[in-house]
């Protein structure tokens, strides 16, 4: 099937083009950002050699969509999506942070959990739990902002005030954008059958100095998601949480050798792995929108972003 893993546009007043794990950004006359939301996968900070279909179109809807349901209380970068791997925003000067909050001891936090701390990012996180388990209240947990290649870093906020990263009163507002969009997300997800165990969120300054959300949110990509029915249940027996996440991704890499680390090799993704993993991600699309996938032409993906784009921009 096809799939974008990379692009080489040439949009009318572009200045440069940014490169990250997934997404490319094409900057326009150092005025709006044209995001294009490809199918590559990434997990340990490592970009997997196969692209997954649809990926980049559910990431950029699901974002799209989740912009939409909170620019009542945290004003976001977005203008338009002109096509459906395509988000346009305004030009913004990103903060070298992800603001991760978790609610659950999940992922990443129950791995240091286990393996007997208690500190993370300068949070302390309580005794007696166990993986899965709910914090008492969320947890501000952020990391560096990593360039391509290099790994994102735990850091904790006086970390990033002493280090001069952040001023304190632009953090202070991160801190309560970041705790508004979680809960917002968790009362969406309840809606929907859904417990929003933890995401991140990226924020960036406009020209003006208005601080904004950025990038995506509530994607499987930057989101964990459990199954509301039965989650109490299966914590009770200490099973397995049913979850809507790419952490399947990680677990696979893991079962099969691979966590980023030096001299480790990606496992072979075959296609039929590659479907399943495609068919998960319209899974995820399905239960955290509640609409039904509708996908879009792949004929020959570059070609209709390009149409796209280049319609919006002679119209604007």
């Amino acid at each position: 099937m096809n799939t974008i893993t990379t692009t080489n546009f040439n949009f009318p007043g572009q200045k440069s083009v940014y490169r990250g794990k997934v997404r490319e950004v094409y900057n326009i006359n150092d005025d709006l950002l044209v995001m294009v939301a490809t199918d590559r996968l990434s997990a340990f900070d490592v970009v997997l050699p196969k692209g997954i279909p649809y990926k980049g179109q559910i990431l950029n809807q699901i974002a799209t969509k989740f912009m939409e349901l909170t620019s009542d209380i945290v004003p976001n970068w977005l203008v338009a999506t002109p096509d459906p791997n395509v988000a346009v925003g305004h030009l913004c000067e990103p903060f070298k942070v992800e603001m991760v909050i978790r609610g659950y001891l999940s992922g990443h936090a129950a791995r240091e959990y286990a393996a007997g701390r208690r500190i993370l990012c300068g949070v302390e996180m309580p005794e007696g739990l166990k993986e899965n388990d709910q914090f008492p209240t969320p947890i501000i947990t952020p990391t560096t902002k990593a360039d391509n290649g290099s790994h994102d870093e735990d850091i904790s906020r006086e970390a990033i005030l002493a280090n001069g990263i952040v001023t304190e009163a632009d953090y202070l507002i991160l801190e309560k954008y970041t705790r508004a969009l979680y809960q917002r997300g968790t009362e969406i997800a309840a809606s929907r059958g859904l417990i929003l165990v933890d995401t991140k969120y990226e924020f960036g300054k406009t020209k003006d100095g208005q601080i904004v959300l950025i990038d995506e949110i509530h994607t499987p990509d930057s989101s964990r998601y459990f199954y509301a029915e039965g989650y109490q249940e299966r914590q009770n027996n200490n099973e397995e949480q049913k979850q809507l996440s790419k952490e399947f991704v990680r677990r696979w890499l893991i079962e099969n050798g691979f966590q980023g680390k030096e001299g480790q090799q990606i496992p072979n993704m075959t296609d039929e792995y590659i479907e399943t993993v495609s068919e998960r991600y319209i899974e995820l699309f399905e239960n955290i929108i509640g609409e039904s996938f509708v996908k879009a032409d792949i004929t020959n993906i570059q070609e209709r972003i390009e149409k796209n784009v280049l319609s919006y921009l002679e119209k604007r």
